[in-house]
């Protein structure tokens, strides 16, 4: 296994390319996040953090560049092949929880690893043990709607490592919280990734929190500084 969970070589992505009015939103961005390291991702709303965070999580397909995933080049890869890595290999985290709501905080956490194939006991045995581990364990089975809005980031959170990724990509996970649970949920995701020993690609707009990470990267005109 890599010890490098996501590598990105000369990322370029345009819109409208070819026209008068094309934008390059990113110029060569070259990136490397570790196992077990925590990176701050920073930069001014509408620089392409959101869309460097979809290219790293094989949502969205640069122009040109290499992304490799636990020492795996996926650029250019079938559907299938980027599916099934984003399934095993990657978690993510958004700023609002997109938790089911029709679902329990426990199911929420046991479906991905249903999807993967994981025996359901196990997989709701995996559930509680992610949510004991962030403080939530009590809130098993209620559901999204009766849970403190720090609870629902914190049972997301849970959801992206419900089947052990080796990489977390989180966009602003802590934007839409007050300051006092913002803090509490960030404590939460650096604990899980710590204990789990993931890597973690965290964008923010909050430098105290990005201080607290292991490193900051700033995008800056395109590239990664």
């Amino acid at each position: 296994m890599s010890d490098v969970a996501l590598a990105l070589s000369g990322i370029e992505k345009h819109y409208d390319k070819g026209k008068p009015n094309e934008i390059k939103v990113l110029r060569g961005a070259d990136l490397s996040v570790k196992r077990g390291e925590v990176v701050a991702l920073v930069a001014p709303s509408g620089a392409g953090k959101s869309t460097l965070l979809h290219i790293a999580g094989l949502l969205d397909t640069p122009d040109g560049g290499r992304v490799e995933i636990a020492g795996e080049d996926l650029t250019g890869r079938s559907d299938r092949a980027r599916t099934n890595a984003r399934r095993s290999e990657i978690g993510f985290v958004y700023q609002f929880h997109h938790l089911l709501p029709e679902f329990t905080a426990a199911e929420n956490i046991v479906l991905p690893q249903l999807a993967a194939g994981v025996p359901a006991t196990q997989a709701h045995a995996r559930a509680v043990d992610l949510m004991g581990k962030v403080g939530v364990a009590e809130r098993a089975e209620h559901r999204p709607g009766a849970l403190s809005g720090g609870e629902q980031q914190r049972i997301a959170f849970c959801r992206a490592l419900a089947n052990s990724p080796g990489l977390l990509l989180a966009d602003e996970p802590t934007g839409n919280l007050d300051p006092a649970t913002s803090d509490q949920v960030f404590e939460a995701l650096i604990k899980l990734a710590r204990e789990t020993g993931l890597a973690a690609l965290i964008a923010t707009h909050n430098m105290e929190l990005a201080a607290r990470m292991d490193r900051t990267v700033r995008l800056q005109a395109g590239v990664l500084v």
